[in-house]
This record gives C-alpha cells, structure tokens and sequence, in this order.
C-alpha cells in the first residue's frame, strides 16, 4: 500500500468547517462493532452551537508552561508535548488564554474556524501568532498529517521520509502550516529546512480517520521534530 493519498493540501485551502469530525479528534483501534457504536453515540452527543470554533495553543520554546484556553483544563505544554487540546469557544466572541495561572491575552476568532495559536515571549509577557487550521473535509479512510514550521529562521520546511529525504509535505513557510492525508503505514519522518534536517521520528500505529500533528521548532540548522496526536475537549453546555 503507498505511503501517500493522491491529497494533498495546505493550509490556506478552502475553509469548509467539519465539526463532527473535530469533535472526536482522538488516537485509537476501534472494532467493527465499537465503531458502529461509536457513531451511534456521536450521533447523540452533544454537538457545538452552529458557529463554534476550536482553538488550541502551541508553545514551541524550550520551557513548560501551564496553559488554560477559554476556561478549559490547564494543560502543561512543552518540548515533549507542545499543543494544548482544541478548545471549543464561540466565533466572534473574545476569550482568555492563560500562561501560569495569569491572564495572557483575550483572543477572539471568526465562527465556524479552527486555529493553532502559537505562544511568544514578549517583554515581560506573551503574544500569540495564530495559523489557520480550517480546510477542506478530511478523508476518513487516510490518516491526515499536519506539519508546522515554527522556526521563524527557516523560509522553507520541508517533513519528509527518513533517511531518503522523500517529500511528505513541502514549502511550509513560517508560522503556517501544511497536510496531507497519507495511508496508515510505518515510516520514519524527519523535518528538514534546506539541508538541515531533524532526528528521524517513527510514525505512531495510526489508524483511518486519525489526526496527527507534527511540529518543527529549534532553528534553521538544528530543527526539532515532535508528532503529538491532535485532540478536542469534550463540548460543555
């Protein structure tokens, strides 16, 4: 079975909401019969008001930091897991992010969206660069990838096949992001920024349907590769 799907796309593809699918964002084997129930229980389960939007926070230094998106759960995001879960929160309403038990910044994002909100210092404080997450509906029988170049330094990245240098996704620019749905397969991936290019990192057993986001930071010549699987928190009404 090829590696790829015949998809690819990046980031700034058209913006199609699918809030079904980003509502059980999750890793996971499930049998035939477990998957039938669990479309029947997502089926009933409380949905998001038309208009949600979902939205996480990324921290690419080389610190932890607690981090509280919208009143969710605080979550302890670094270099070995560098993204909160998606926080549903009301488009076109403000919302607080939270750094170390202190008010960070009040944020607000168009409805029907997703984003990734990527954390800087700034003087004494922190500022936020968001990356559009919104893109065309996936497809559920690939295992989508999502590659995000968080090396300002860098002006192409490039996550490809280790060691042959295969290209999976190509011309990240900074601070954006590219995907593409690949068959659930073993691979070893690694970042890469001109010749540079990261430790291999092995693919997690991935499944249809499952999301993965691959994160590049450090610098132009010694980039970093992390894979964190892409979650949202359950919906609160």
């Amino acid at each position: 079975m090829p590696f790829f799907s015949k998809r690819a796309r990046h980031a700034g593809a058209a913006l199609l909401p699918h809030f079904v699918v980003a509502a059980v964002f999750s890793f996971g084997t499930a049998m035939p019969g477990q998957a039938q129930e669990g479309a029947l229980s997502q089926l009933y389960a409380a949905r998001p008001p038309a208009g949600s939007s979902f939205v996480r926070v990324v921290n690419p230094t080389a610190e932890t930091l607690l981090v509280q998106v919208a009143g969710g759960p605080a979550q302890r995001i670094g270099p070995q897991a560098p993204a909160t879960s998606y926080a549903i929160v009301a488009g076109g309403k403000p919302f607080v992010v939270q750094v170390g038990g202190k008010k960070a910044a009040t944020l607000d994002v168009k409805p029907d969206s997703f984003g990734t909100w990527v954390l800087r210092r700034e003087g004494g404080g922190h500022a936020f660069t968001a990356i559009d997450d919104t893109g065309d509906v996936p497809d559920a029988l690939k295992a989508e990838l999502r590659f995000y170049n968080l090396v300002p330094g860098c002006a192409k990245a490039q996550l490809q096949i280790a060691p042959a240098g295969t290209p999976v996704v190509r011309d990240v620019a900074p601070m954006s992001a590219g995907a593409r749905s690949v068959n659930p397969v073993q691979a070893q991936l690694a970042a890469a920024c001109g010749i540079a290019a990261s430790a291999a990192q092995a693919l997690p057993a991935l499944q249809a349907g499952d999301h993965l986001s691959l994160f590049m930071t450090g610098s132009a010549d010694k980039p970093v590769l992390t894979m964190q699987p892409a979650r949202t928190d359950a919906f609160r009404r």
